[in-house]
């Protein structure tokens, strides 16, 4: 530090106390200051008693003007705020120190307030500055030609300037993205508002709009009521729609926003959410609600209204509730609820009501826990289907989902092995409850109709429990053996109706199959396995690979009630055996359906990396049925195992091939194939290609036709997608679904897009058509997203973007 030097000497004591003085006012005041200018972020107080640390060429005291002045390269750090500047002075007559040449005040918190000249007096209440230039911690700006403040509250920019996009590093006087320019920029810290008076709103430098007064919240400001900045939208069976929000700050937490909609076809949407947080948690509850005025606008090829409301009278009040909220217990326990409730299957997604136009909404009551070796999770849940389907509808599903009251997960795995291995519990429960039969029949004379009961009418539960204990042996020569034992038993209750008693009968007179529908039962299986990999390494001079021959055998009674149309499945619909199943123990995708039998699957897996970069990955292999029923051969209410390649006693081949490289792109191809002929039953082709300026992605998706699910036809479908940047920050996109056996471009669009630290531009365009009816909807989405500022547009894309 240089010494400061006093031209007095005989009064060097009292200079060095007034010096202290003046340069103790100078952050008592000025500082502040700089908070205020910079959107009134309050600076912390200095501790008493801090040191001040103080580097100038010259300390001068004039005695007759009663002045302190630091002259020459002056720093000053005083708990921990920091003035540079190269010449300070303060009058203790006036009360008023000035700072000048390259001043910079940098504020504990990060503020920075540059200027020319700075004026103010040591009680902070009014000051004057100069060419200053202000940048806050969250990097927005004002710049002015000069600010006065007055009364401790009101600070007023001159020819200000306001943006909250950074200055280019290349070019520091090119204009910024965008900016507001003012002939005053009057901020209050009292009302927590920046006002700007006769200002203009530039956009790359040219003007946009001339904006005689406008206010808004000061950016620093989390919680201040006012109005949002509007969202317009279109749909072609709504309208153009316009979104004006208005936000109410109750309380620091809790508060409110009400927002009113206005669509040219269908009137007045009013939509309201109240949202609190508390120390362990938080929750939100919203209201929305329309009466239509042109529900004919919903219509659909076939004169259906399909979606506009309640069947029997489409002009009824169409609305939802809807809530959601997450509380921590303790460390472990977490409670929470999702829950939707509304007028009609569809109106929130109809509606494009955030945080519930999902197609297939859960509504759900759930308790989770989680420690180390433990997990538990019991939730009571409800699936709303925003189909547009007809109710009447045999594919229509909304109607036929279930309340499941409760359904409980819980998993343990002791800390201790035993006998040397893992050893892991798992328990399951469910208690289902359905209103309305979910089934379609079959004619017995055209065998391409479904054969199915979905759902039964009625409530069924089960109790699993499941124990596993398994170990790994290696040998010298890298043989890993892994023997495995399982146990599990299941004990279930079913009150089926009479239709759906009916239906489940005339099912398997169809399928030539008995009936024993169960009121109760209780069932086990027991699995003896054993597994045995041998990893082998090849290094090659640019590569190496690793080659896991694969075999596996589990020894099984038979699955229990295997005809199926003992009980009902719930929950083992879904099940595809494709490469990421075949070392599967249990295939199943459920606890409703056991794999029984002996069965042993035979494969290898293979992973390899390059030295330029590339990797790839394989996985191929076949499951046989060795002894015992096949399981996946035996019919159940939704025939999940039909046609799975699993149904015989050699089942087809599956595998996958993945490659990833350097240079952005990668693919992978993946399929089933028959065992005898290797005819294709089922393939996805996946490629992509990610390096500026341009992304590429391609999927390709064939399943050959399974009657007994409903599709007589083989399906084909082809998406596309594309983006390239234009330049800097300017991005053009699409995509495109087409079905190849329908001869329909399923859905495509395109959207053109700017984006950079402070600003984002989207605007898209889509369509969507019906397979069959071919019906067209539209959809047209655009969003404008001004940092500080707010955003403007439609709050969802209308297309799924490639970045």
């Amino acid at each position: 530090m240089r010494e400061a030097v006093l031209r007095s000497h005989r009064q060097a004591g009292l200079a060095r106390l007034y010096g202290a003085t003046a340069l103790a006012c100078l952050f008592a005041c000025a500082v502040p200051t700089a908070s205020a200018l910079a959107q009134q972020i309050t600076a912390k107080s200095v501790p008493s008693g801090t040191q001040m640390l103080l580097a100038a060429d010259t300390l001068v005291y004039d005695n007759d003007k009663h002045t302190v002045t630091a002259v020459g390269g002056v720093q000053i750090d005083y708990g921990g705020n920091k003035l540079v500047a190269q010449r300070v002075v303060y009058n203790r007559d006036t009360k008023r120190l000035v700072a000048s040449g390259a001043v910079e005040l940098i504020n504990s918190d990060g503020t920075k307030v540059n200027s020319d000249h700075i004026d103010i007096t040591d009680d902070f209440a009014d000051g004057f500055l100069n060419a200053l230039r202000v940048e806050t911690i969250d990097k927005a700006y004002f710049a002015a030609e000069s600010a006065e403040r007055m009364g401790g509250v009101l600070t007023t920019f001159h020819n200000g300037v306001y943006t909250a996009c950074e200055p280019c590093e290349d070019k520091p006087d090119k204009a910024p993205t965008w900016r507001i320019k003012a002939r005053k920029i009057i901020w209050n810290g009292e009302k927590k508002t920046v006002r700007f008076e006769n200002s203009n709103f530039e956009f790359f430098g040219y003007p946009l709009a001339y904006l005689p007064a406008f206010e808004i919240a000061d950016p620093t400001v989390k919680h201040k009521s006012g109005f949002l900045i509007p969202g317009i939208v279109y749909n072609n069976h709504l309208g153009v729609g316009v979104k004006v929000p208005y936000y109410f700050a109750l309380s620091p937490t809790y508060d409110l926003t009400v927002t009113g909609s206005g669509y040219t076809k269908q009137g007045f949407l009013g939509e309201a959410e109240w949202r609190q947080r508390f120390n362990n948690g938080q929750y939100t509850l919203k209201i929305a609600g329309i009466n239509q005025q042109d529900p004919g606008a919903f219509v659909d090829a076939a004169g259906h209204n399909v979606n506009s409301g309640p069947v029997n009278d489409p002009n009824k009040f169409r609305g939802m509730m809807g809530t959601k909220g997450q509380f921590a217990i303790n460390e472990r326990w977490d409670f929470g609820w999702d829950v939707l409730l509304q007028t009609d299957k569809n109106f929130s997604r109809t509606y494009n009501i955030e945080g519930y136009n999902d197609l297939v909404h859960q509504s759900s009551i759930y308790l989770t826990g989680l420690s180390d070796r433990n997990y538990f999770d019991v939730r009571a849940m409800r699936f709303e289907v925003q189909e547009d389907t007809l109710s009447s509808d045999p594919t229509a599903r909304s109607a036929k989902q279930p309340w499941v009251l409760p359904s409980l997960d819980y998993a343990y795995i002791p800390d201790t092995s035993v006998a040397g291995g893992q050893l892991s519990f798992n328990v399951n429960t469910r208690v289902i409850s359905r209103n309305r039969l979910d089934a379609v029949l079959a004619n017995p004379i055209d065998n391409t109709s479904i054969n199915n009961v979905r759902g039964i009418e009625g409530e069924s539960s089960r109790l699993t429990a499941e124990a596993e204990w398994k170990r790994t042996f290696t040998t010298d020569g890298g043989l890993q053996l892994t023997p495995l034992l399982a146990f599990r038993g299941d004990a279930g209750y079913v009150n089926a109706n009479s239709a759906s008693l009916a239906a489940v009968n005339q099912m398997g007179t169809n399928l030539s199959e008995d009936v024993d529908m169960r009121s109760s039962l209780a069932r086990y299986m027991a699995t003896l396995g054993l597994e045995a990999r041998w990893p082998l390494l090849f290094s090659m001079p640019n590569s190496s690979h690793v080659l896991e021959p694969t075999a596996q055998v589990f020894v099984r009674p038979n699955e229990q009630y295997v005809g199926g149309l003992a009980v009902p499945n719930e929950d083992a619909q879904s099940f595809v055996f494709d490469a990421t199943t075949l070392f599967e123990r249990d295939k199943f995708s459920g606890y409703d359906r056991i794999e029984g039998g002996t069965r042993a699957n035979i494969g290898f897996r293979y992973s390899g990396a390059y030295d330029n970069g590339w990797a790839t990955n394989a996985i191929f292999g076949q499951s046989y049925q060795l002894a015992g029923e096949n399981s996946f051969a035996a019919p159940d209410l939704v025939n999940v195992g039909a046609e799975s390649g699993l149904d015989k006693q050699t089942s087809d081949y599956v595998g996958l091939v993945g490659l990833n490289s350097p240079s952005g792109f990668s693919g992978s191809l993946s399929g089933r194939f028959d065992e005898q002929t290797f005819e294709v039953r089922r393939a996805e082709v996946k490629a992509a290609y990610s390096s500026l300026p341009i992304s590429l992605s391609a999927k390709y998706a064939f399943i050959e036709a399974q009657p007994l699910y409903g599709f007589t036809t083989d399906r084909h479908e082809l998406t596309l997608g594309a983006s390239t940047h234009l330049a800097q920050n300017w991005r053009l996109f699409g995509t495109g679904t087409y079905d190849i056996e329908t001869n329909v471009l399923v859905k495509d669009g395109v959207g053109f897009a700017y984006n950079d630290t402070c600003f984002t531009y989207i605007m898209t365009y889509s369509q969507t058509r019906d397979t069959v009816t071919k019906e067209v909807s539209q959809n047209i989405g655009f969003n404008l997203s001004f940092r500080t500022l707010g955003d403007f547009g439609s709050s969802t894309s209308a297309v799924d973007t490639i970045q």
